[in-house]
């Protein structure tokens, strides 16, 4: 299972473990279970301080990573392999005695968790933004005696899938009911367990001091900014709902110059880390709700959030990026998490099988296409404009792909289901003004995506389509108000775009405020 190099990789971590762990396999007669057997005595072997055992549970195969002589532990239904190996790791460390690198604050938090929480979650080894979900589950078990955690592989649990009718990944079932769908990172999860909480943090945000240069948004545009914002020697805060932004749901990135190749996650938490080593005030989970630009020129702006907090700047950096687009169509909402989709990646693996559309026909929607027809039955791809608008060699690519159906000058009108799950969809023919519907399963929704400016609306200006008006030094229509990456009117929305045009804001930021008359300053400081 484990070639060499990962095997020694592997068991340099395991040095880290404290105290002595068991693998507690449950294994059947199928090619899985033999593979997972393998993979534990792989394990085991790297570590004196790992030993495999077995036992029977309800799901094979499966296993439980166990504290010797405790119940302390994390379980895993299936082979956490490819994305879920480094939430397979963290686990071994973890339940070993090794000590997490989340903030202690939030390790209180879960210890002081009152209630007794049984969390399962469903995930696919494709789906890069289910780690995060499976890895602050597993803590969360670890630290507290009361929280257990089962990951399971929803590809090798079809049946367990079906009856639940799970249709996106993760899901997370809390106590036997829908916890959550979706990205979730362990400051939300223990947020929505311990409702206190985000009052409480919203009141600690009230009472810091005025920054220097604000930040909203974590994305590439906002690390960028707050990351040179830092180097010139000023207060630098950085509010933001989901550090990495877009860039989580990205799978493969290829044309990020110097670097052949990476991935959405990847990238994001170096992002982060990068943006760590300098002194910056970094807000996770919090989301813009009003912006009140200063009254006179060097006064104090201030930012609402979503929380009820509210922070003030003497700069501002708006890098609140961009959205999946919806069809906003009748069904779209019913169905959603039940059928119709936005990540491929993601949710592929769980429509294996099965007939699908895809809705959009640019690079995106074409690449989701040709992903999806080497898992399920067959793909339809609908696409309003007269002809596909991805690159040439995409086409060809889709072309060649014999489960694949390419309908042009379309428009979806409706996604329908029978109540519980999403039947098939139903289009317009442009040309002939005809209604036809299509049986399927799934609808992946790959058309472009929204700028998240729905709150600077009368405050600064938009153009129709919501994008911040901005000039070549990212200034908005606003004095101290400045804007970076996929919320703007910059031409292209590309991750490295979006860097420079976050260096770009705060260094005009920065000029902003050295040219500021000392007295006004002053005055505004008054």
């Amino acid at each position: 299972m484990l070639d060499a190099n990962l095997q020694q990789q592997l068991k340099a971590y395991l040095v880290n473990i404290k105290q002595p762990i068991e693998l507690v396999a449950s294994l059947g007669d199928d090619a899985k279970s033999r593979e997972l057997g393998i993979l534990l005595n792989e394990i085991a072997a790297l570590s004196d301080s790992v030993t495999v055992v077995t036992a029977d549970d309800q799901r094979t195969p499966s296993f439980m990573i166990r504290r010797v002589g405790t119940d302390l532990g994390v379980r895993f239904a299936g082979l956490p392999m490819g994305h879920e190996f480094t939430s397979l790791v963290l686990a071994l460390l973890q339940v070993g005695g090794h000590p997490s690198k989340a903030a202690q604050e939030i390790i209180q938090q879960v210890k002081d968790l009152d209630g007794d929480y049984a969390f399962e979650t469903y995930f696919s080894l494709s789906c890069q933004n289910c780690p995060d979900v499976v890895q602050a589950l597993n803590l969360m078990s670890v630290l507290n005696p009361r929280i257990s955690h089962v990951a399971i592989d929803g590809g090798l649990f079809p049946d367990e899938v079906a009856t639940r009718k799970v249709m996106a990944v993760p899901t997370v079932y809390l106590n036997g009911e829908v916890f959550g769908q979706g990205r979730m990172e362990l400051e939300q999860i223990v947020a929505k367990l311990d409702r206190g909480a985000e009052a409480r943090t919203a009141e600690k945000l009230k009472h810091k001091d005025p920054f220097d240069v604000l930040v909203i948004g974590g994305g590439p545009a906002g690390g960028a900014a707050a990351i040179y914002a830092a180097r010139k020697g000023i207060r630098t805060g950085i509010a933001a709902q989901r550090f990495g932004g877009q860039v989580l749901d990205t799978m493969a990135i290829e044309n990020f110059i110097s670097v052949s190749h990476t991935e959405g996650p990847k990238l994001a938490a170096q992002l982060e880390q990068h943006v760590r080593d300098y002194d910056v005030d970094i807000m996770n989970h919090q989301t813009g709700a009003k912006l009140i630009p200063a009254r006179t020129p060097g006064g104090l702006h201030e930012v609402q959030l979503e929380s009820g907090a509210s922070l003030k700047a003497r700069s501002v950096i708006l890098s609140t990026g961009a959205r999946w687009r919806q069809m906003n169509v009748p069904g779209e909402d019913e169905y959603r998490n039940k059928g119709v989709t936005y990540c491929p990646h993601c949710d592929g693996p769980l429509f294996k099988g099965k007939r699908v559309a895809v809705i959009g026909g640019g690079n995106s929607g074409v690449e989701a296409a040709i992903d999806l027809a080497g898992l399920v039955a067959h793909v339809t791809l609908i696409e309003f404009a007269s002809d596909l608008r991805a690159d040439a060699v995409l086409q060809r690519k889709l072309a060649s792909l014999p489960n694949t159906k390419v309908i042009t000058s379309a428009l979806t009108t409706e996604a329908v289901g029978d109540g519980e799950k999403l039947t098939g969809l139903i289009y317009k023919d442009r040309n002939h003004d005809t209604l036809h519907e299509i049986a399927l399963e799934g609808i992946f929704v790959q058309i472009g995506l929204v700028p998240n400016t729905e709150w600077l609306r009368d405050t600064i200006a938009l153009t129709q389509h919501g994008e911040i008006e901005i000039d070549h030094r990212g200034e908005t229509s606003r004095a101290g108000i400045f804007a970076a990456g996929d919320c703007t009117t910059v031409p292209f929305k590309q991750i490295v775009i979006a860097m420079g045009a976050g260096s770009t804001a705060a260094l005009s930021a920065f000029d902003y405020m050295i040219r500021l008359p000392e007295e006004e300053l002053q005055a505004a400081a008054a």
